[in-house]
């Protein structure tokens, strides 16, 4: 089995708790079997834990309860076909799709945004679901977006940042997060800043890929994370959640999820942001902030699919 590395598995624990993702498992004869799901939570650390709900109704409930282990996939933003595919009855589901054994021996779908290969540790009743509460015996992640979805339509970064209007008060900034660790650049006046840039007329979306390119690291856009009104400035700014791969940046450096990095951070709005961003990615529970710099509301990000 492969080492776990805490700090990198807490890091994809908190990016990917909201995304679509895909269970998988063998049954008895080895074959492989699999179901689009959203109930999908870490449970501990130490040992690294995670949970899946299944129907009690389900027709692979029995193969299921009795697998040996099963893997998550989360599913990257362009991979909205495999949802589909394993959200609707089908007799070989697998035949579309490209997939290996994982560690554990759970099959890992190709390009998937992050995967968790997980041995069955226990069984839960609960109503007409069963917790499977699996152990991580290995896992991986990139710095790929992945897909979303919230009132019956799936949402991804892309069309999320496109259906922004550019106004002429309307910065992005990038909210880079790598391995517990954020990107802050230097201010101009003393104190760090997350890299930021005003939206011009063509579009959040360009903006945002201009301002991570700026950085000279691979990072992907990512997911609307906070939205406030800067008054005091007189504009509008929307913070992307982004994940990057390894690399230096060509500006500014990465520092841990901790209050003592924030103390440099120069305004108070995006350090009370970056606190919660914290607080979140420790419970694998995230919400979108809506309000202004000094007063406004989380809204958790819905989980349905």
């Amino acid at each position: 089995m492969m080492e776990i590395d805490p700090r990198a598995l807490r890091s994809a624990f908190g990016t990917f708790m909201t995304g679509v993702t895909v269970v998988t498992a063998l049954d008895e004869n080895g074959a492989p079997l699999g179901f689009t799901a959203n109930s999908f939570s870490s449970v501990s650390l130490d040992p690294p834990m995670v949970l899946v709900c299944v129907a009690n109704t389900s027709r692979n409930y029995d193969s299921l309860v009795k697998a040996r282990g099963f893997a998550v996939n989360v599913l990257a933003e362009n991979q909205i076909d495999v949802s589909n595919t394993f959200a609707r009855p089908a007799e070989d589901r697998f035949a579309a799709v490209s997939w290996h054994k994982g560690p554990n021996g759970a099959p890992i779908l190709a390009d998937v945004t992050a995967w968790f290969d997980c041995r069955m540790h226990k069984t839960v009743d609960a109503g007409d679901h069963t917790i499977l509460i699996g152990q991580v015996e290995g896992f991986d992640s990139t710095a790929a977006p992945g897909l979303g979805y919230s009132r019956g339509a799936y949402v991804t970064p892309t069309t999320a940042a496109e259906a922004i209007e550019p106004s002429s008060n309307l910065v992005v900034s990038a909210l880079i997060e790598r391995n517990g660790e954020i990107l802050l650049i230097d201010d101009g006046s003393g104190g760090m800043a997350l890299p930021e840039q005003k939206v011009k007329s063509e579009g959040a979306s360009a903006a945002l890929t201009q301002l991570i390119a700026s950085t000279g690291l691979q990072a992907k856009p990512g997911f609307v994370y906070s939205v406030f009104e800067d008054v005091k400035r007189q504009r509008q700014h929307i913070s992307f959640l982004c994940q990057t791969a390894e690399g230096e940046p060509s500006k500014g450096v990465f520092v841990p999820m901790a209050a003592a990095a924030f103390d440099d951070i120069s305004d108070p709005a995006i350090m009370t942001m970056l606190e919660r961003f914290a607080a979140e990615s420790r419970l694998g529970n995230f919400g979108i902030y809506y309000g202004n710099q000094n007063t406004g509301e989380v809204r958790q990000i819905s989980k349905e699919s």
